[in-house]
């Protein structure tokens, strides 16, 4: 089965996003009008992930997140400058053959979410979804029927993503039964910024909103500012509350949706061939004081 023929039954299997869709998905390095050794899924096409693949003697790598170190993540460098850490990477994937091929919008237009479902699968939450509740704005809302500590919780995420430590800001003796995963908080994500009549709304001040009158001892976002909602979390844990963010970050949080990818991969293309989850690995280094 060619690379191209594997990359048709992925664009089938999603959402169709219109004709006229220009966004960041499509083939990013290498010619599909190959026979396809085996598929690797991982959330971000670093070189180390390239060196895996093709360890592992596949040659289609899909991915989530972006290939260029540009936000629209187009193929090639369209920088007024050149970067040689990308021409060394495009070389390294294409004199091994491999062909990248991103998947970003189609993945997070499935209702729900494949990414998020992902996420949720591999964390053994499904049984803890309050799948009524659309309190939560672009996000999901699941409660333990017992408490757990931000210890207990920090754990399971480190064991279960890989990673190499945690951060987290608010009270370190919350005991928490109702989280809420939530999208990035940033100025202008998903919310669109306004205040009118006296009234100041956008995405972090939702999210406040779901803490404040839903009983949210804790949120799962996804890349994170100071200002606003991490801001408001310290604040009530001065005052005693039960409140905190875990920031396990945006590539961190998203791995078990590559996790996931691998699964839904391997039942299009049936047992034709090989297809790996490989992990991106931690971003983040820490070191104590």
């Amino acid at each position: 089965m060619k690379i191209s023929e594997i990359i048709r039954r992925i664009e089938a299997y999603h959402p169709d996003l219109g004709p006229n869709y220009q966004g960041c998905d499509g083939i990013k390095a290498g010619n599909p009008d190959q026979e396809c050794t085996g598929v690797v899924s991982a959330l971000v096409p670093t070189v180390d992930v390239i060196r895996k693949t093709a360890a592992l003697g596949c040659n289609l790598l899909y991915v989530h997140e972006p290939t260029s170190y540009i936000s629209p993540d187009l193929r090639g460098w369209p920088v007024a400058y050149p970067c040689h850490v990308y021409d060394e990477k495009i070389k390294l994937a294409e004199d091994h053959g491999i062909v990248i091929y991103r998947d970003h919008d189609h993945a997070h237009a499935h209702r729900p979410d494949s990414i998020f479902t992902g996420v949720i699968k591999y964390m053994e939450w499904e049984p803890y979804a309050k799948k009524d509740d659309v309190s939560v704005p672009f996000g999901y809302l699941f409660e333990f029927p017992k408490a757990r500590s931000v210890q207990d919780l920090n754990r399971d995420f480190i064991e279960k993503i890989g990673m190499n430590g945690i951060r987290y800001v608010g009270n370190p003796n919350a005991q928490i039964r109702r989280v809420a995963l939530v999208g990035h908080i940033y100025p202008g994500a998903f919310i669109p910024e306004k205040f009118e009549n006296g009234v100041y709304d956008d995405y972090s001040t939702e999210v406040i909103r779901i803490m404040e009158e839903n009983n949210v001892d804790c949120v799962l976002p996804g890349e994170v500012i100071e200002w606003n909602l991490l801001s408001y979390i310290r604040d009530a844990a001065s005052f005693g509350e039960n409140k905190v963010c875990i920031n396990i970050g945006h590539f961190n949080w998203e791995q078990l949706g590559a996790r996931y990818a691998a699964d839904w991969i391997s039942e299009l293309i049936g047992k034709e061939m090989p297809v790996h989850f490989v992990p991106t690995g931690d971003i983040w280094n820490y070191q104590m004081p």
